[in-house]
């Protein structure tokens, strides 16, 4: 079994926790420190991505992030502090994919932390779905059809990756690979974010 295990291509889930959503609370609020069942958004989502069967995970901190690493400081994990975060989504990709653990991954899952309904079922579902396909095709959560997130990167676009620029994400790059792209049924919960204080409320967190 052992064996078996190693030869799986290694993922890193990279967590983007780094943005101010421009539609929540106000300039010094983050949604991310909103509590689901007594637990900070963050760390939720942190610690469905640490009992994944990714082989680990980085989490990438922007806007208040000394606040965010303090509610995390005791989960396995590695953290990229993005400081040009403002500069957009592609600054945090980067920033992620550029730690040792992920240059050391055949493949990088890339999810947002203001995801709460993201399971780490679904997150072993789409680390199976990627060591299926032996790691060479792009992996992506989907609902009836409609690619959302996470999505899993192999190695082979990681050059690709560090040209990002602006607030974009690794979509135009994905379309462009030419790789074969595996869409990974699971639910609503791939198209699940929370954006406003009411989206939160909504899906049964607190302010």
């Amino acid at each position: 079994m052992t064996d078996i295990l190693e030869q799986r291509p290694k993922v890193t889930i990279i967590l983007l926790a780094v943005g101010k959503a421009r539609r929540y609370g106000s300039d010094a609020d983050t949604k991310l420190l909103a509590k689901f069942e007594g637990v900070p958004l963050v760390r939720r989502s942190a610690s469905r991505a640490c009992n994944s069967k990714a082989n680990s995970v980085v989490v990438v901190v922007g806007f208040r992030a000394a606040d965010i690493v303090a509610v995390l400081v005791d989960l396995p994990i590695s953290i990229a502090d993005n400081r040009n975060f403002s500069l957009g989504m592609a600054s945090s990709l980067i920033a992620g994919t550029t730690t040792p653990v992920a240059q050391s991954a055949d493949g990088v899952l890339v999810m947002l932390a203001d995801m709460p309904t993201i399971s780490t079922v679904h997150l072993n579902a789409l680390v199976d779905a990627f060591a299926a396909c032996d790691g060479q095709s792009v992996v992506v959560a989907a609902h009836r059809g409609v690619r959302g997130n996470p999505v899993v990167i192999p190695r082979l676009l990681f050059g690709d990756l560090l040209s990002l620029e602006g607030d974009v994400g690794a979509r135009n790059i994905i379309r462009r690979s030419g790789l074969p792209i595996v869409e990974v049924e699971i639910g609503t919960a791939a198209l699940h974010d929370v954006d406003t204080t009411e989206a939160v409320i909504a899906a049964g967190g607190s302010i």
